[in-house]
């Protein structure tokens, strides 16, 4: 068993072959984990180190793997947690300080227990935006993780989910697990160049995560390939072993939309798309470019009645909001929660309504088909301007959102994969999505597409 394999930015089928293999032993893969997440340089990614608990779970792993009685090929992998997940003897603060004196989760959130069953080696927690009520990752309490893809200035990694994004970017685990109510795992992924799966809601049990808005939360994957997704995904639904299994490009409908997900894309954005676009024609893919009104019936709904996520997220936290709590928040997240004491009752029953009604209309306008756009219509931003001008948050947030909160709405599946790079020689991501509950065709799709989707080269 070697000690010079250097685990870092392999991926979890990777390190799980490593270990099964008995070439790296779980307990030398922890140890490197903990010690690449001491030396990323970046303080603002983890927000809690489970070192004690890593430590216990990877000599278990070790001493199943020693046995011949490895329980999936998941053993001995590590992985991070968004801060929203219950980890059990540990505060769950949800991104915020306000919370820091809440009791002590008391087990692990469900999916945290299914992976640990698989084998897998929880290493920490990652950061976020506060609450989860942002897509752009800023947060004034632990920091504000940096996008790993730099080459200019400092730059958001996106969120909510940023460490997760920043976490697998930098190399530092091969995979964490986020949350998804507007875009929170998919708009990480593209800001990142990495793959991120968001999962139907309600594939996974949501007990021991901290909500948002119920009716659109949902978690995913960050991960470096999507085989990697279609491995935790199968054990996160339980599973001893993935039945997705890799599809055929050639033959595969996809359908562009031509309203709404291009307004106001950079340039480069959607010439990474196109060309990724081309290399999935060529390879056999057919093509259907038209509108999907419900995209622009969604828009009408929001400035008519008010977003679905602002009325829930604030219904969640009106009485922090009316009370001394607010003051300890970020400003951003407590000024875009409030908007949704504005949102009645009959407002937000017409959004349900109206919800339900589309995504029956939409399922049986698009059929099978897997839809493609841009997972966001830019490239991650520097972080200094939005931190000094909230206007400009306000403008780029809901820019960053628009694109991905379509698919929450319409209860989709998404995968973003990288597909080529954009201004600053950032990454770009595409996103496919399939209908609610498609995640096995999506899944089979994404696998056979990855390799075509990247940019030649990388």
């Amino acid at each position: 068993m070697s000690t010079d394999i250097d685990v870092k930015a392999r991926s979890v089928l990777q390190i799980g072959a490593l270990v099964q293999s008995g070439m790296v032993d779980p307990e030398h893969v922890a140890e490197l984990t903990l010690s690449a997440i001491d030396a990323s340089g970046d303080p603002a990614i983890f927000t809690r180190l489970t070192a004690e608990r890593a430590r216990t779970e990877a000599r278990e792993a070790s001493q199943r793997v020693r046995a011949g009685r490895p329980r999936s090929l998941l053993e001995g992998v590590p992985i991070a947690w968004k801060d929203l997940f219950d980890l059990e003897g540990i505060v769950t603060t949800a991104g915020s300080k306000v919370l820091a004196d809440a009791p002590a989760a008391r087990a692990d959130a469900a999916v945290v227990a299914r992976l640990k069953a698989a084998g897998m080696v929880t290493v920490g927690r990652v950061n976020m935006t506060e609450f989860a009520f942002s897509g752009l990752g800023l947060n004034p309490h632990f920091g504000t993780p940096l996008n790993p893809n730099v080459r200019d200035v400092p730059r958001i990694p996106g969120g909510s989910s940023s460490g997760s994004g920043a976490a697998v970017a930098a190399g530092i685990v091969p995979v964490s697990i986020g949350t998804d109510t507007g875009g929170s795992v998919r708009i990480p992924a593209a800001f990142n160049g990495i793959v991120g799966y968001k999962a139907t809601r309600g594939r996974y049990p949501m007990d021991g995560v901290f909500p948002l808005a119920t009716s659109l939360d949902s978690l995913g994957v960050l991960c470096r390939t999507v085989e990697d997704a279609v491995l935790v995904d199968a054990a996160m639904c339980g599973r001893v072993g993935p039945s997705v299994q890799r599809g055929r490009i050639e033959g595969a409908t996809l359908v562009v939309p031509t309203n709404v997900v291009f307004d106001n894309a950079e340039p480069g954005v959607i010439a990474a798309f196109e060309a990724a676009l081309s290399r999935l024609e060529a390879a056999g893919a057919t093509v259907i470019r038209r509108a999907i009104p419900a995209f622009d019936e969604i828009a009408s709904l929001a400035a008519r009645h008010g977003a679905l996520v602002t009325a829930e997220a604030y219904a969640l936290h009106a009485a922090r909001l009316s009370g001394p709590e607010a003051g300890a928040m970020d400003r951003r997240v407590v000024a875009r929660a409030r908007l949704g004491s504005e949102i009645t009752m009959p407002d937000y029953v017409a959004l349900l309504t109206a919800r339900a009604r589309l995504i029956a209309t939409v399922r049986d306008e698009l059929g099978d088909a897997l839809v493609a756009y841009p997972t966001v219509a830019h490239v991650a931003p520097p972080i200094e301007p939005l931190e000094k001008d909230d206007d400009h948050f306000v403008r780029v947030n809901g820019l960053t959102l628009r694109n991905t909160a379509l698919g929450n709405f319409l209860d989709w599946c998404g995968v973003s994969l990288p597909c080529g790079t954009g201004d600053a020689g950032m990454p770009v991501g595409l996103l496919l999505s399939g209908m609610p509950n498609a995640d096995e065709r999506l899944l089979s799709l994404a696998l056979a597409a990855e390799a075509v989707v990247r940019e030649p080269g990388t």
